[in-house]
């Protein structure tokens, strides 16, 4: 029987464990990627390990999300970020330079490589061909330091794509089918592959947004095929002895199939408040738009931003829609000054941001009260855009264009004919001497690392009692996001390099009591629905909660990088046995967890205060168990280097 891609990359990388679906492996890791808002702590543990340089073949070190560098914060991290990465032998990203996937893809990211960083959508990576990971920071530190990285082995599901694009249809609308199809919890526990012939007419920043949100189908990645149109763009940019072909076999097996005909594709949109609410664009015609948004690490490229700039060239928007543009990298700014492609965007209309991640992240660009914004962003979740009721939708560059010409939602069918698709010109400027490399040899040892008043030392957790007494702290629905957890935006993120303090916003759009009530009753459990945590890897919505005393969270399913960060941090993982459980499990109740009967995959009866009992289960391997038992992965790893 043939391999799948993913199949051939975790061989050739495998240090532990066995390749069956749900069991644990263990994987040698050739690339790191850490960005400043989860990046300033994923250093800070990795200097906690204490073996002073990396052991990757490559980790970059990424200044992307606070930029605004409002007060000291943010810019003191960067400046700890440019000299722990000088002293450790990272490469570092200053500010501006561009966002993380963006610019990875474009200078870094090789086929058959594994990768992983500590954002959520560094499977963008797979767009040509990495198998790209998107994991807690403390994993990435490990991982710099040497050590594998542990995951279920996932199943593999082939996408199946054939035909070709047509019209106004692009790269996003096959990630926006399948997440209508699929929801926001489809890819649990899988990998999605794709192959068939349709995959040969997508160009890489095509592939690369698609794999770049199927981060939202909660999918352990998703990779494409190493191919000629990979093999182009990697000469492209300078890179072309980073090529290697890359396919599936011809007899290979799947655990699941999905068959796309991409010629059927028409513009969709994902509706508030969730990445998965999908539509056609048409369905929404006559709703008036206050705001587009055009970047990210989705939709920032070259292709997405000349098409933008061709869209609008001798138009105007309307002065009741705001238009804001955020490209993906100063290799895409400078090709779009090269072509004379800026102009038609500042003409129109449009504010021209830096290259940053931005409004995706709720670092300005909000709309106004109640405001209809239409982004090409990955997510739309409540709140993320800075304002509270703001109405997000989702969509593709060339689609968010169009309607921010028209000032609300209109049929595709009466936009005439699309831009032609486009292709990188044979000569693409390189930008890679605005990276700054580490010294070579002996110079690194001089290189002191400078922090500020607001990089605040990790505290230690102590271990898991064997009994815990608890009350139930907070009750929340199903789908909480890491942002319902830990918001983002400009004031909370600067602080994310001081747990104590950023520790204070802890579910604070969801209930405002939570922190002094979690406070006074000195500890307390969480208990949710389906797919809690899912969204960003900011393990901060792990560390945030275990810093105000959180000890487990009892749950009818978690999201996997949650998962994870909840292990790495000493809080025990639960699942309801009975899902049905869920209502009897009320806010504020008492409850005792017999925390050392706990076995890997048992099932243990929690104690309730007025004598009865619900069951919970875990997931948990034996190793697992023991990171918990210890308090969290540092403890453990300090108990085994001892």
């Amino acid at each position: 029987m043939g391999k799948s891609i993913t199949h051939k990359i975790i061989e050739k990388h495998l240090v532990s464990g066995e390749m069956i679906p749900g069991r644990e492996v263990g994987l040698r890791i050739d690339q790191t990627l850490t960005q400043d808002a989860t990046g300033t702590m994923a250093w800070l543990q990795f200097e906690a390990i204490n073996i002073g340089k990396v052991r990757t073949d490559l980790s970059v070190s990424y200044v992307d999300h606070n930029t605004l560098q409002m007060g000291f914060r943010n810019p003191d991290d960067h400046r700890y970020l440019r000299t722990v990465a000088a002293r450790s032998g990272a490469v570092f990203s200053p500010a501006g330079t561009g966002i993380c996937h963006q610019l990875h893809l474009e200078n870094f990211a090789k086929p058959g490589a594994t990768l992983i960083g500590s954002d959520s959508h560094t499977p963008t990576a797979g767009g040509i061909g990495s198998m790209a990971m998107g994991a807690g920071g403390l994993s990435v530190a490990l991982a710099m330091a040497g050590e594998p990285y542990f995951i279920p082995m996932p199943k593999v599901v082939k996408v199946h794509l054939t035909g070709a694009l047509t019209g106004w249809a692009q790269g996003k609308d096959v990630i926006l089918h399948l997440l209508g199809l699929l929801t926001v919890k489809g890819g649990v526990g899988k990998v999605f592959e794709y192959g068939g012939p349709g995959v040969a007419s997508l160009s890489v920043p095509d592939r690369a947004t698609i794999t770049n949100m199927g981060a939202e189908l909660g999918a352990t990645t998703s990779i494409f095929p190493a191919d000629a149109r990979t093999r182009e763009f990697l000469e492209k940019m300078g890179r072309g002895s980073d090529f290697t072909e890359l396919s599936a076999d011809a007899d290979a097996a799947y655990d699941e199939i999905i068959e796309i005909d991409l010629g059927a594709l028409e513009p969709l949109v994902a509706q508030p408040h969730m990445p998965d609410r999908v539509c056609r664009v048409s369905e929404l015609a006559g709703k008036a738009i206050d705001q587009v948004a055009i970047g990210s690490c989705t939709n920032s490229s070259y292709s997405d931003l000349k098409n933008t700039a061709q869209i609008l060239a001798g138009r105007r928007i309307p002065p009741s829609t705001d238009l804001l543009i955020s490209p993906g990298s100063k290799q895409v700014m400078k090709l779009l000054a090269r072509e004379g492609l800026i102009e038609p965007l500042l003409d129109a209309g449009a504010r021209v941001l830096e290259c940053t991640c931005g409004p995706c992240i709720g670092m300005g660009g909000s709309p106004v009260s109640a405001g209809v914004s239409v982004r090409t962003f990955n997510r739309n979740f409540e709140g993320r855009s800075g304002t509270q009721d703001g109405q997000v939708y989702l969509a593709s560059a060339q689609t968010a264009a169009r309607l921010a010409l028209d000032g609300k939602f209109t049929d595709p069918a009466t936009w005439g004919d699309a831009p032609e698709r486009v292709e990188l010109p044979a000569e693409v400027p390189s930008i890679r001497d605005l990276f700054v490399f580490p010294p070579a040899g002996d110079d690194a040892e001089s290189v002191e690392i400078l922090r500020g008043p607001n990089i605040v030392a990790l505290e230690e957790f102590d271990a898991l009692p064997a009994a815990i007494e608890t009350t139930v702290a907070l009750k929340v629905g199903d789908n909480i996001t890491t942002d319902h957890i830990l918001p983002a935006g400009a004031e909370i993120t600067a602080l994310r390099s001081n747990i104590p303090a950023i520790s204070q916003y802890i579910f604070s759009r969801v209930d405002k009591e939570f922190v002094s009530r979690i406070k006074g009753l000195g500890g307390g459990i969480i208990v949710g629905g389906e797919n809690y945590g899912q969204g960003s890897s900011r393990e901060h919505a792990a560390l945030g909660p275990r810093h105000l005393g959180v000890r487990a969270v009892i749950v009818k399913s978690l999201a996997r990088i949650h998962r994870a960060n909840l292990v790495n941090f000493g809080i025990l993982p639960l699942l309801l046995v009975e899902p049905g459980d869920y209502d009897r499990l009320e806010q504020d109740a008492s409850l005792t967890i017999p925390a050392a009967g706990i076995k890997p995959g048992n099932t243990v009866a929690i104690r309730l205060a007025n004598g009865e009992s619900v069951a919970v289960t875990n997931d948990l391997t034996k190793k697992e168990l023991e990171i918990i038992q210890s308090g969290g992965l540092l403890n453990a790893v300090r108990n085994n280097q001892s």
